[in-house]
């Protein structure tokens, strides 16, 4: 499985594949880095590309000359590719879990007096829970808030209340942790940040009630996203970890994909730059894993572009613009308007990343596209950007555009 493969197996895979190289071209590009004298030492080209397929397995750790050669075609060094990294020991998942506050929200049950509900009210409350999500894609939390929770509401009011089988049951308690996932989402982008926190506890607690480690993941995984962004990065870290640890190594690839996305943000967050590429590795190495499998519903949004916005915030915050501004470009092609909130977002480290690549003016033009686009928005991670982008800008309001930008937006 993916999830245990050894770090610089991932690593060769994910430089390879970041580059959107097949197999065959990586053993071009490896003869091509050869001198003439080593060339004359390496085997067929079919050899070269099973040494390969055998190195991204695990199988065996490249040796000379292919090291040299792989961090030649790379130009990362030898111990970036290969070293092991020593691993901190982190608290087991239980842990983790035990160390969350429980929700009384579920726990005080009532007698159960109401109607008899079956499949069909999960389908429905399914039905409404993507609604949700689909409209969280177009509206910002502020907009949100109230029938977000509303539906949470609901839902609850149902478990509490109503009658029904044991799987019926099951069923209900997952839908009323998607819920808790979308609405905790919703409330942190509304900046009602303790609120959001309370509301992933509760989502934790249904799903493991209803024995869904899936589902789990994604709620543990979005906790650690606010935590790492409000709260205490290493706290993140912890968190994001246990998402992975929730989800295993046989849980769809999205779903795994998106919980090593969760990590390598916490590792950014605390300075981690190898702890936070080697996540998001992981987070490519089980993308490539996806096909046609069966899958939750609320994953439909994680794919290759995300990733990719990912790994270029990341190298944002990292302070390495000349590989962010690539990607960001590239990706913000996907996006329009009609997802302001998530193209404001990602045009503002855009913004930031071309003022660390010292191109201010270009910066100061990026910045006002994302102010434009985010000023009616009711969403709080757009206001800290805002608060973000003007000071990387600041160093440079000597420059009449930048303070052309800076006046008019402050």
């Amino acid at each position: 499985m993916d999830a245990e493969l050894l770090p610089w197996a991932v690593r060769l895979r994910a430089e390879r594949r970041r580059r959107l190289w097949s197999q065959k071209e990586m053993a071009r590009r490896l003869v091509e880095a050869a001198d003439d004298e080593t060339r004359k030492c390496l085997p067929v080209r079919e050899t070269i590309i099973r040494r390969i397929k055998a190195y991204e397995a695990g199988h065996n750790q490249p040796r000379d000359p292919y090291r040299l050669l792989y961090t030649r075609v790379f130009d990362i060094s030898e111990a970036e590719l290969f070293d092991m990294p020593q691993t901190p020991s982190r608290p087991a998942l239980d842990d983790v879990l035990a160390r969350l506050p429980d929700s009384d929200t579920l726990t005080s049950r009532l007698p159960r007096t109401g109607r008899r509900i079956g499949m069909s009210t999960i389908a429905d409350l399914s039905a409404a829970v993507h609604r949700l999500r689909l409209a969280d894609d177009m509206l910002a939390g502020g907009d949100l808030l109230q029938p977000a929770f509303r539906e949470l509401d609901a839902a609850t009011r149902l478990y509490r209340e109503a009658t029904y089988s044991e799987n019926t049951g099951r069923a209900l308690l997952c839908r009323i942790g998607e819920f808790a996932q979308i609405t905790g989402w919703v409330a942190s982008d509304a900046g009602h940040h303790e609120q959001a926190a309370k509301t992933y506890r509760l989502g934790i607690w249904a799903a493991q009630g209803a024995g869904d480690g899936t589902l789990q993941s994604n709620l543990l995984g979005s906790l650690a996203y606010q935590i790492t962004n409000v709260g205490d990065p290493n706290e993140g870290v912890t968190l994001a970890h246990a998402a992975v640890d929730a989800a295993g190594p046989h849980a769809p690839a999205r779903a795994r994909a998106l919980a090593w996305d969760r990590v390598a943000w916490a590792h950014v967050q605390v300075g981690e730059a190898d702890a936070a590429m080697r996540a998001l590795g992981q987070a490519g190495a089980a993308l490539a894993d996806h096909s046609d499998e069966d899958e939750p519903a609320y994953l439909y949004w994680v794919n290759a572009h995300e990733l990719q916005i990912m790994e270029a915030r990341a190298y944002t915050e990292l302070r390495r613009p000349l590989r962010a501004v690539p990607l960001l470009t590239d990706v913000l092609h996907h996006y329009d308007a009609t997802h302001a909130r998530e193209l404001a977002l990602y045009l503002s480290w855009l913004a930031v990343a071309l003022a660390d690549a010292n191109e201010p003016e270009e910066a100061a033009r990026t910045a006002l596209r994302m102010f434009d686009l985010s000023k009616d928005l009711a969403s709080d991670r757009t206001v800290r950007r805002h608060r973000v982008v003007l000071d990387r800008l600041a160093p440079y309001r000597d420059v009449p555009h930048v303070r052309e930008v800076i006046e008019q937006c402050r």
